[in-house]
């Protein structure tokens, strides 16, 4: 076989954008590694892709897809056996160079991942990138420590669930968001201690329960909402800008003095394969196949199927993370 399945996107735009076509197997260059994908996750990264919102580097046509869960196929580095289980993610894929949304994608080496599981392919394609998003951003972005409070802003989101899910395994107190009351169940599942319905102001209910604030803010819903976020956040606490899920990036007009409440921490997370450890990966399907934790997975598509997937997407009604199996 010389060719594979691959979803190309010509230029921005609508769905209609996203086309099937057979392209010749990558070679992997000079320090990269060949990997047959099994599934691979949807990521708003990739909306805002598909939308034009990314920016001069991405030129087209470009193969979609900044994570992917498969097996090493070949690897002229000799570092990884053929068939090795491994996740990859970022640093450039579906951007700068083609990415997971095929039958084969080519990486650099050390942005694989490593694993073993015998989770089903759709459930481990879920993981990658909100795993590391999450998890970067409760280290990296929040420092959170046992004993606090979070509060996730857009709490249904793929990466505010899986939060959810490790701030709990941590012990916090966990507030997490949803604008739709029918979405709160998916929280109460993931372990969510305080359900909050977001009307536009999150900081009085988050006061209602704790008067001083939280002690961290997961911001995933973007600018519209940080400045409320910032308000439900206590004295000396730390709010992380991680997820723009409103798809509106920038503060107009930034006055820092006006704009962060007095003693509040403003920080941002954005990360790539090296911050989501191998044992911590591991761990983490460990736990999943022990019935543990929960991956939280809204639905599995086909390849064929990517443009409902991707409509799915920007429509927000998911209550979980999109995923495309390919085997």
């Amino acid at each position: 076989m010389t060719t594979m399945r691959a979803v190309v996107l010509d230029a921005p735009g609508p769905v209609a954008n996203l086309h099937i076509r057979d392209l010749p197997i990558p070679v992997p260059a000079p320090g990269w590694v060949r990997i047959t994908v099994k599934a691979f996750g949807l990521n708003r990264s990739e909306l805002h892709t598909r939308l034009g919102f990314a920016g001069p580097a991405v030129t087209y046509p470009r193969v979609l897809g900044i994570e992917a869960t498969g097996v090493i196929d070949d690897d002229p580095s000799g570092r990884f056996a053929r068939g090795q289980q491994v996740m990859t993610l970022m640093g450039g894929m579906g951007r700068t160079f083609d990415g997971g949304y095929a039958q084969y994608t080519c990486v650099p080496v050390h942005q694989v991942i490593p694993f073993h599981s015998d989770l089903d392919w759709a459930t481990l394609g879920a993981i990658p990138e909100m795993l590391q998003t999450a998890h970067g951003s409760l280290t990296i972005g929040l420092d959170v420590q046992a004993a606090q409070s979070l509060l996730v802003r857009g709490g249904t989101s793929s990466v505010g669930l899986a939060a959810a899910v490790l701030a709990k395994r941590q012990g916090l107190t966990v507030l997490s968001t949803t604008r739709s009351p029918a979405k709160a169940d998916a929280l109460r599942a993931a372990g969510v201690d305080h359900v909050l319905i977001d009307d536009g102001a999150v900081a009085p209910q988050v006061r209602s329960v704790l008067p001083e604030g939280v002690d961290a803010a997961l911001e995933l819903v973007g600018t519209p909402t940080l400045p409320d976020t910032l308000r439900a956040t206590r004295v000396h606490g730390v709010v992380c800008f991680t997820g723009m899920l409103s798809n509106q990036w920038t503060v107009k007009d930034f006055y820092p003095i006006d704009y962060i409440p007095r003693g509040v921490r403003l920080t941002a997370y954005s990360g790539d394969a090296g911050d989501l450890p191998v044992d911590v990966l591991q761990q983490y399907l460990d736990d999943v196949e022990a019935g543990r934790t929960v991956v939280p997975i809204d639905r599995v598509f086909s390849l064929d199927q990517i443009r409902e997937a991707h409509a799915l997407m920007e429509s927000g009604q998911a209550h979980g993370k999109l995923v495309v199996r390919l085997d």
